[in-house]
């Protein structure tokens, strides 16, 4: 009896211990307002405008943990809508050095885009990801 209630013990022990280290291998991806990067990419292709602007925004909120986020940040760069623009900039900022890729595209957002604020924050965020990229200012 004191076996059969050991083994079943034991065997709780590894399903707990199986399930948190599962529980603790998904939750390495950065969450926003109960959702995860992931998710909040999606949004990024979202159609209408303000799902793809609080998308931007939540994952701006999640800082360097949203590295992974960068190439889909890039494309975003070229969103029709500057509400949309505007917000990847700023994720991209909070991202930091690890949005380096996104120096080329900012550099040329810098100097083309005809939104005054959104060439702004395309200079900021140069000026977080690679100060240097913009010395000749």
């Amino acid at each position: 009896m004191s076996n059969r209630i050991l083994g079943s013990l034991a065997a709780a022990v590894l399903l707990l211990t199986s399930a948190a280290s599962a529980q603790g291998a998904a939750t390495k991806e950065p969450v926003a307002d109960g959702r995860t990067l992931s998710q909040w990419l999606a949004d990024l292709k979202a159609p209408a405008p303000q799902t793809r602007n609080a998308a931007a925004y939540e994952i701006s909120g999640m800082g360097p943990a949203a590295a992974a986020a960068v190439p889909a940040l890039i494309i975003a760069l070229d969103d029709p809508e500057p509400s949309v623009r505007f917000p990847v900039t700023v994720a991209l900022a909070e991202i930091g050095p690890a949005a380096k890729a996104a120096v080329p595209k900012l550099k040329k957002m810098m100097d083309e885009e005809i939104n005054d604020e959104i060439a702004a924050a395309a200079k900021r965020a140069l000026l977080r990801i690679q100060p240097q990229a913009i010395s000749g200012e």
